[in-house]
């Protein structure tokens, strides 16, 4: 059975690299953010995501929708799609692991392909920025 999974992700990059976020809990390195809630947009869900994760507070309006992709959600079982809403944040910020993010780093997609786990949907937003000459 096929189970989706609504989620939103941070597109932060700095010098042509995408900032990525290592969760302790999946080991892996993946898109800042999470699920949505019940009742909640995708840019709000992203705002408050990023202020646990990142200590970034956002505003919706600081928030540019850039893409949608579904990928098999990396660290869940067989079956569930994450079907993220991706946006780029238009403001200059710091973040800082906090909560279930162990460290933060800046990947190009040569360098997010050496990783030995890779989230699908990371990689998927990565190829796209690449394609739209974002990154290196």
């Amino acid at each position: 059975m096929i189970t989706s999974l609504p989620c939103a992700g941070l597109i932060y990059i700095e010098n042509r690299k995408l900032l990525l976020a290592f969760s302790k809990n999946k080991q892996c390195f993946y898109l800042p953010g999470g699920k949505i809630d019940e009742d909640e947009s995708a840019a709000a869900a992203l705002c408050r995501e990023i202020a646990e994760e990142l200590n970034i507070y956002l505003q919706q309006d600081e928030l540019e929708f850039y893409a949608h992709i579904s990928a098999p959600a990396y660290g869940e079982k067989n079956g569930v799609i994450m079907e993220q809403d991706c946006f780029l944040a238009d403001k200059t910020v710091e973040p800082e692991a906090s909560a279930e993010i162990g460290e933060l780093r800046y990947f190009t997609l040569k360098e997010y392909l050496a990783e030995t786990n890779k989230a699908p949907g990371a990689l998927m937003v990565l190829e796209l920025l690449k394609e739209d000459n974002l990154v290196d």
